[in-house]
């Protein structure tokens, strides 16, 4: 297939997936619904792009277990959360900002939402897919370095995540804060190894000429939405609501991203 025909119905999937998880969000009274779809959609393309790409079957192999295992797995986590629970607190806040002109302009500005999170997994599997094509007949030494910090990204976020479970396992009362372990170097150390993943895919396209350097623009674009749109600010903003003092009190002693020793 061309790299045209590729992109082409690599959008139909992503779309086909976010209307099936909008319609299901619409039924069950929450949105929440479209976090699962944006990181599932990257195993769905790793599938696609590792079966019709055409370039060497072991580097497709690679790539598509690096975009596809981590899409799965963070597309179980936040399953878990999300599945036969309420609707998380941003999307109450969408709904409470977007509703005010009736539920049809409500639902429509939400579905143009879902749509934006599929078009934005296209464009951030564009590595996948150069990569996927690329004939070169063996892994280059930048894929090996893009492996190796793919699995200490991907295990520092799971254990980022198996940490705060066992917090909130623990019996910690709703206004306590998780300052245990990873999350005692950061305030987000699960965002943190989410961006490594991406400077690991971004790593992996340099060696796929002539677009591949084009990859470099990905983590860039993470970096940005997580530090400055629905990562951090939303995440914080909820947590301040309902942790108060005690979450400030975490701010001023602890790194926002980059983990770094606690200050005093």
């Amino acid at each position: 297939m061309t790299t045209a025909a590729l992109l082409g119905v690599a959008t139909l999937l992503v779309v086909a997936s976010m209307t099936g998880l909008f319609v299901l969000g619409l039924r069950r009274g929450n949105f929440s619904y479209v976090d699962i779809g944006w990181s599932g959609n990257f195993t769905l393309l790793a599938v696609f792009y590792g079966l019709y790409a055409g370039g060497d079957p072991a580097r497709r192999l690679l790539i598509g277990t690096m975009y596809g295992l981590w899409g799965l797995r963070l597309a179980w986590h936040l399953g878990r959360r999300i599945v036969g629970e309420p609707e998380e607190g941003r999307y109450v806040d969408l709904r409470r900002k977007w509703g005010a002109a009736g539920p049809a302009a409500f639902h429509r500005r939400m579905y143009r939402f879902y749509l934006l999170q599929a078009a934005l997994d296209v464009v951030l599997a564009l590595p996948l897919l150069w990569v996927a094509q690329n004939p070169a007949p063996s892994i280059a030494p930048p894929e090996w370095a893009a492996l190796a910090i793919w699995v200490v990204a991907l295990g520092g976020e799971t254990l980022a995540d198996a940490q705060l479970a066992a917090f909130k396992r623990g019996g910690a009362r709703h206004d306590e804060v998780c300052d245990r372990g990873l999350w005692s170097w950061s305030r987000h150390p699960n965002y943190f190894c989410e961006w490594l993943v991406w400077v690991a895919y971004a790593l992996a396209s340099l060696a796929a000429p002539p677009w591949g350097v084009f990859g470099l623009a990905m983590p860039a674009l993470m970096l940005f939405f997580l530090l400055r749109v629905t990562g951090i600010p939303a995440t914080e903003a909820q947590a301040l609501r309902s942790k108060g003092d005690a979450y400030r009190d975490y701010q001023r002693r602890t790194s926002a991203f980059v983990p770094w020793p606690p200050r005093r």
